[in-house]
């Protein structure tokens, strides 16, 4: 036997993907330059056809999504838009503008209420609109006013003691219409003209003001004594009542000299604001000017 034959007895390896029409059995053996082939019992039948591919994959995980973008035609409307937006913006800002300096110049003032802060029912704001040399003063004035509030609120309380001891319900029904007629009537006619006179240093205003004040003060003077010539019988807390119902009803009197005591307070406190109201007046010449305010108001009148 040749060195370079090869060995019957060695199986050969079979490749099950390789061509089947090179094998038609099991193992295949070469001797002495001829074939035979033997049929291995343990191996594996060869793979008749060939294995399918495996499907593709549907896209490129690696490939970037296309985005839609718009397109420069749609920025440019889009650009043209806001544009147009911005100049309306502008275009109102300026009418409004305009419109505020026209209101200024003729001396009309829009008052936001914003005072009490929970629930406001007036425009007050002395910080920001009063010139800082008269917010003191015009504190004291809105102190006066709501004195007044409190005065007559406190009133009420003892004139319905008194009611209730068997005076009647008229003096309760006359206290509440001081109420409700003192209590705005002091803001509309001497308060407000006040705080507008400081902001904008109308000497007209300041005369508004005088007038009304001069009667707030009378009153409060009239109510801390009460004498039973005008008022029916005890609807004002004053001195005098309270004498008298102090002998009869103990604490209907008490109440009563707690209201003579508030009205009095009320009254030297008024006397304080005018005074220093009147000071200011004088001494920054508006007295002559509301001369002139009013020679000229006359004869405008009487053309």
């Amino acid at each position: 036997m040749s060195r370079y034959d090869s060995n019957p007895f060695e199986e050969e390896e079979v490749n099950p993907f390789s061509d089947p029409a090179v094998r038609k059995g099991g193992g295949q053996s070469n001797y002495g330059g001829g074939a035979f082939y033997t049929t291995n019992p343990g191996s594996v039948p060869p793979a008749t056809s060939r294995l399918s591919p495996l499907p593709p994959e549907p896209y490129d995980r690696g490939a970037t999504i296309d985005i839609p973008l718009d397109s420069t035609k749609d920025l440019k409307a889009k650009e043209k838009e806001l544009q147009a937006k911005e100049a309306e913006l502008k275009r109102r800002e300026q009418e409004l503008k305009r419109r505020e300096d026209s209101i200024a110049r003729a001396g009309i003032v829009i008052e936001e209420k914003n005072w009490p802060p929970y629930f406001p029912i007036i425009h007050h704001d002395i910080s920001n609109e009063i010139p800082i040399h008269l917010q003191k003063m015009l504190y004291v004035a809105f102190t006066t006013l709501l004195g007044l509030v409190l005065c007559l609120l406190w009133n009420i309380m003892a004139v319905t003691t008194a009611w209730i001891k068997g005076e009647g319900p008229t003096i309760w029904f006359l206290a509440i219409i001081y109420f409700i007629s003192g209590v705005p009537g002091g803001y509309v006619m001497w308060y407000r003209p006040l705080y507008r006179a400081m902001r904008t240093d109308s000497a007209l205003k300041f005369g508004w003001f005088f007038l009304f004040y001069l009667i707030h003060i009378g009153f409060c003077i009239f109510a801390a004594v009460a004498p039973p010539i005008i008022f029916k019988g005890k609807s004002l807390a004053g001195i005098l009542p309270a004498i008298d119902l102090l002998g009869q009803h103990a604490l209907v009197g008490i109440f009563y000299f707690i209201g003579f005591a508030l009205f009095t307070v009320e009254s030297l406190l008024s006397v304080w604001v005018i005074q220093q109201v009147y000071m200011y007046f004088r001494g920054s010449g508006k007295a002559a000017e509301i001369k002139r305010e009013a020679a000229t108001r006359t004869m405008m009148a009487a053309l």
